[in-house]
């Protein structure tokens, strides 16, 4: 008689684990078209609103951010009235002491402050000078 049990519950328990196994696959199955599906509606979702192409505009323009006047200003410590003299004695000073301290990075911003800068001042000291 225990035998008979035990092979009886053996079989039950290993039904039920196929059917317990059935259920992880199909319900992964649906789960991953699910998943899918909520992709390619949140993809056309946003490109219907234009999010993709701003976001893509976005990325595109810090990539290739050019430094502005104002920001240049900042970093040599300079006003719009200030002298293109003035200018390049801030960006001596500031140069040489980063170039002693060992900072390329500070050495490298105000080498391109002072290159903004000299974009916006030399055409006008050019055309005054001539």
């Amino acid at each position: 008689m225990q035998s008979t049990r035990s092979t009886g519950r053996h079989e039950i328990d290993a039904m039920a684990a196929k059917v317990l196994a059935n259920l992880i696959v199909m319900g992964s199955g649906i789960l991953a078209r699910a998943v899918v599906q909520a992709y390619r509606q949140a993809l056309a979702n946003a490109s219907k609103s234009g999010v993709a192409q701003e976001t893509i505009q976005n990325v595109t323009r810090r990539a290739s951010k050019v430094m502005t006047e104002q920001e240049a200003r900042q970093i040599l410590g300079v006003t719009e009235k200030s002298t293109w003299e003035e200018i390049v004695q801030k960006y001596d000073n500031l140069f040489e002491r980063n170039a002693k301290n060992g900072s390329f990075y500070l050495q490298s911003k105000v080498h391109r402050a002072k290159e903004c800068l000299e974009s916006l001042h030399q055409p006008k000291d050019q055309g005054t000078a001539t």
